[in-house]
């Protein structure tokens, strides 16, 4: 079993910046596909951010070039700096993960907001004020 364990709700002003992370316990593996997908009241959730074992990243439209993910191996933590964050950036943001995966980031960034992905975690508020 795999447990992730995020950093708790966050709030910024438009304009701000904030940084998410996500540490992976248990069962984990040098293979895999982590990153961060969002849902917003009344929403779809949405892919924003991923990587893989091999250090390729995916994200999505609204958030390139404003979010980065990153991933430090020593401390199995997955993290998503978040700069010049948006009123319709706020949402809830969850960090999923997949271990033994043969997926690539763009792959996973379609993907992670199922299920039947793999493992997600509890969950992060990030409330945007204007």
């Amino acid at each position: 079993q795999v447990r992730l364990q995020e950093s708790g709700d966050a709030s910024v002003q438009a304009g701000g910046s904030l940084r998410l992370s996500c540490a992976a316990f248990g069962n984990t593996n040098n293979r895999y596909s982590m990153g961060w997908f969002r849902q917003a009241p009344g929403a779809e959730r949405e892919g924003v951010a991923s990587i893989d074992s091999d250090g390729r990243t995916a994200y999505s439209d609204s958030v390139k070039d404003r979010f980065t993910i990153s991933k430090d191996n020593v401390k199995n933590t997955v993290y998503l700096q978040m700069n010049s964050l948006k009123a319709e950036d706020a949402a809830m943001y969850y960090c999923a993960a997949q271990f033994h995966s043969t997926l690539t980031a763009i792959q996973a960034l379609g993907l992670m907001s199922r299920p039947d992905f793999g493992y997600w975690g509890q969950g992060t508020q990030v409330t945007v004020s204007s």
